[in-house]
């Protein structure tokens, strides 16, 4: 099978969804497929095609908004290319930009369309409005993820029970939704050689000897709490006089955090390590004694899964993104600040306990393979392709696209009124 998927985030780019992107792609190759990424150029306004490495880059202009970029809905020359791949079908990861593009390219070569859903966008309308027209601006992106979702693509996949029941109240839509949590690859976290030489030099450089670490991979955004995070460790350090914690990763509220740090008086005690290559994510992990996270945005939350495959009890707020963390098992869900500070104390203190539950947390990453994912989503792609009716419309103008998913939802409103 000759699969494309879309996106506006990828290499060199590091996040949870290109992370997610590459288990997918990954995985597929390995079961024999091909596998075609068409993605927004993060670097420079340049059309480039990394033909080795099967990826179009598509010239974006910078945002202002982290390290996002937009581009036109369509671009010829990628286009072009596009149509040589003979692509069986199109998996969008983005509802905008270069996900439009998709979208477009599906209908113009009458290609069969699957679309995933990652981000419930209203969690980050603040990093645009700045907490004014908030009303309309949540109107406008449920009307837009509405639209996108609402035409054009055959089935949607999401990857967490949180995002389907949020999704499948706020939207209705008439695809199917699958459920497909995204899968990690195990092999990646096991440290070699190499690597154990590296984790010895960062822990003399972070000054972690004899240290007991807590810590987070996490954007540095407001979304993410990790302003709690460092609120309720402060905390810990009368009862755990040699804890620390580690911050892996960057983000627009870093220096707001610095600052934060400064004012509790504990910047002995934080370590904020700044962005990290996604090859040696696995080292940071490492580092580690416990993972934890605040933050109830994620959609499934993959870094708990990366710091399970590298043996870490995880403690993170009660959520549905982290729903393979079991009390006792591989780590604990808190609901409240005080059963955050007991779960990591009782971590520390009974060693026993914490042998337990690293083990179990191994465990648990090995029943959520990136092998599993691949093989989970191509099912998608055959029932998709074997149920897909083949018509081909040239669309000549994206006006075309819009009539087309105005006319679907008018016929939708009919029948439910």
């Amino acid at each position: 099978m000759r699969i494309g998927i879309f996106t506006d985030t990828y290499l060199p780019y590091v996040s949870g969804l290109v992370t997610s992107e590459l288990m997918l792609k990954e995985s597929l190759e390995k079961m024999g497929h091909e596998v075609f990424v068409v993605t927004m150029n993060l670097e420079k306004i340049k059309y480039e095609y990394d033909k080795e490495n099967k990826v179009i880059y598509i010239p974006g202009v910078p945002t202002k908004i982290y390290d996002t970029r937009l581009t036109t809905f369509y671009n010829p020359r990628a286009f072009n290319q596009i149509r040589k791949w003979k692509l069986d079908i199109i998996h969008t990861q983005t509802e905008f930009s270069v996900g439009t593009f998709g979208r477009i390219v599906a209908k113009q070569l009458d290609i069969p369309l699957v679309h995933t859903y990652h981000t419930m966008y209203e969690d980050y309308l603040y990093y645009l409005t700045k907490g004014y027209f908030d009303k309309p601006s949540k109107k406008l992106v449920e009307y837009l993820t509405r639209f996108y979702c609402d035409t054009t693509v055959s089935q949607l996949i999401v990857p967490t029970k949180k995002i389907y029941n949020q999704f499948k109240e706020k939207y209705n839509p008439d695809e199917k939704i699958n459920i497909i949590p995204t899968g990690i690859g195990v092999d990646k976290f096991i440290i070699d050689d190499q690597e154990k030489k590296e984790i010895e030099r960062l822990t003399k450089e972070y000054e972690l000897e004899d240290s007991f670490v807590l810590g987070t991979v996490s954007r540095l955004g407001k979304e993410k709490s990790v302003d709690k995070l460092i609120i309720e460790f402060s905390k810990l350090i009368d009862k755990i006089s040699n804890i620390k914690l580690l911050l892996v990763g960057d983000g627009p509220d870093k220096d707001g955090l610095i600052s934060l740090v400064k004012e509790l008086d504990i910047e002995d005690r934080v370590i904020f390590t700044g962005k990290v290559p996604n090859e040696d994510i696995q080292v940071y992990y490492s580092l580690m004694d416990v993972f934890s996270t605040f933050s109830t945005t994620e959609t499934q939350g993959l870094t708990v899964l990366e710091a399970l495959a590298t043996k870490k009890p995880v403690v993170a707020i009660k959520d549905d993104s982290y729903d393979v963390i079991n009390n006792d098992k591989n780590g604990y869900l808190f609901e409240t600040n005080e059963e955050f500070g007991k779960y990591i104390n009782k971590l520390y203190k009974d060693k026993t306990l914490y042998k337990k539950l690293s083990e179990g947390a191994y465990k648990t990453a090995l029943d959520n393979s990136s092998e599993a994912f691949g093989k989970k989503v191509y099912d998608v792609y055959k029932d998709v392709i074997d149920n897909y009716k083949k018509g081909y419309v040239f669309i000549n103008d994206i006006k075309d696209v819009f009539k087309t998913s105005k006319a679907k939802r008018d016929n939708k409103k009919d029948k439910n009124q």
